[in-house]
């Protein structure tokens, strides 16, 4: 083989016997490992898809290194057979023999052309040699068939861990997406006449897309583990699929909302109709309290109560309407919209009736407050002092007198509670005269 000499100091027959064994093990253990790679089903469905993109690039290479292993392991097979015969020869091994097998063993002596089998089916690591074949050592030439197995299987393990994830999942949630779409139907959630139907839509074309491309282009779809130099280290990438499934489960509880609403839609627009009701007969309790206002109270500014706003009124009927012609997609936003307003309604005529009745609640507060000062002058045994009552009269005149000034009829019960507190508070003195005596000398 044109070598001039053994590499190295010749090998004794314990060692050859030992490098031997050691060789048949790695051979049978390569030998095993590329009948698996055979038979992978994912090596199976890479020979039968029709692929695109980054996958058929690197299954083009996989399908050149897949042909070198065999050519390689052929050319091991007949090395190792060799090295095998001359030991085999005798059972105590010549000189001559052992300068042999050294140099199978050890020396460079599996030569591999450049391009193997009936393609261009060429090891990368021979490029730019410009050699057409290439030497080998036995462990040489088992390292570089370890490198091009762990880059194909690689390839054949990282497609078929994506086309083993994604595709089922996509299948699954595309039947989710077409239940969805029956049940958006029949509630009226349609493409162009609702938004969650325009979702359906987009979700449906990109599912149909995301998995024409996976089943295309599978190697598109893998995330690389950081630092991992295993075949296979890594993930399918869901990214796209994630943010689908999210889309389709928004839009599911959309639905579910407007299902609700086909549920109570009934019971709610009663509720509307009922507080748009007791909104209505405040502001009238409101307006007719306006009138007494008027006529009652004097010189006070009454706020004007307006009407019912119409525009309440003629939503409610296009909600009935909705619901009679089951158009509960439309009817559900409109719901939400006049619960609202009917509740602000019923605050606002609330408000306005609190704010017309305040004069009335102010004049029933000083003949509260008269009437509770008059009590307490009784309890001292002053009910029947003349002055007091003058003063209590004409309080109790202005504030049950219509209509009533309740700026004078304020100041009249505060001049009547000065009288009392100034009497309730003065030391009495009965025998040298009451309360009138005093009441001549101012």
């Amino acid at each position: 083989m044109g070598v001039t000499g053994p590499p190295g100091p010749v090998m004794d027959r314990d060692e050859v016997d030992r490098a031997l064994a050691r060789l048949g093990a790695e051979h049978e253990a390569i030998e095993t490992s590329l009948l698996a790679l055979q038979d992978h089903a994912g090596r199976r469905l890479l020979e039968g898809a029709e692929l695109t993109g980054v996958t058929k690039e690197r299954w083009a290479c996989a399908e050149v290194s897949i042909t070198l292993l065999w050519a390689y392991f052929d050319a091991y097979t007949d090395a190792l057979r060799g090295a095998r015969d001359i030991r085999s020869r005798r059972r105590w091994s010549s000189r001559e023999d052992l300068v042999e097998l050294t140099e199978l063993l050890r020396g460079e002596s599996v030569t591999v052309a450049g391009s193997v089998g009936a393609g261009p089916a060429t090891d990368p690591a021979l490029h730019g040699t410009g050699r057409l074949s290439h030497s080998f050592s036995l462990t040489g030439l088992v390292d570089r068939m370890n490198e091009l197995y762990a880059s194909s299987l690689d390839m054949v393990v990282t497609a078929d861990a994506v086309w083993s994830a994604l595709p089922a999942r996509i299948d699954l949630l595309a039947a989710e997406l077409q239940r969805t779409r029956a049940l958006a139907h029949s509630v009226g959630v349609r493409p162009g006449e609702h938004p969650a139907g325009d979702d359906l839509e987009r979700i449906t074309r990109t599912l149909t897309s995301l998995r024409e491309q996976v089943v295309s282009d599978p190697l598109a779809f893998w995330v690389r583990a950081q630092g991992s130099s295993a075949p296979g280290g890594g993930r399918p990438d869901t990214t796209v699929y994630d943010r689908e499934a999210r889309a389709l489960e928004d839009v599911r509880r959309e639905i579910d909302a407007v299902l609700t609403v086909r549920q109570d839609a009934e019971q709610r627009l009663v509720r509307l109709r009922d507080v748009l009701s007791r909104a209505d007969r405040t502001l009238a309790e409101a307006r007719t309290a306006r009138g007494e206002v008027l006529a009652k109270i004097a010189a006070t500014e009454v706020p004007v109560v307006s009407g019912p706003p119409t525009v309440l009124q003629e939503q409610l009927a296009t909600a009935s309407e909705y619901r009679r012609q089951a158009q509960w997609h439309r009817l559900s936003p409109l719901l939400e919209s006049l619960e609202q307003k009917a509740e602000d309604e019923l605050l606002r005529a609330r408000e306005s009736l609190t704010a017309v009745t305040q004069p009335l609640a102010v004049r029933a507060e000083l003949r509260g407050r008269i009437d509770a000062y008059r009590a307490k002058v009784a309890r001292h045994g002053l009910a029947e002092d003349p002055f007091l009552i003058e003063r209590y009269d004409a309080a109790r005149r202005m504030l049950w007198s219509a209509p009533c000034d309740l700026r004078v009829a304020e100041q009249a019960v505060l001049r009547y509670q000065q009288a009392a507190a100034e009497l309730l508070t003065a030391p009495r003195v009965p025998e040298q005269g009451g309360p009138q005596d005093r009441r001549g000398e101012q």
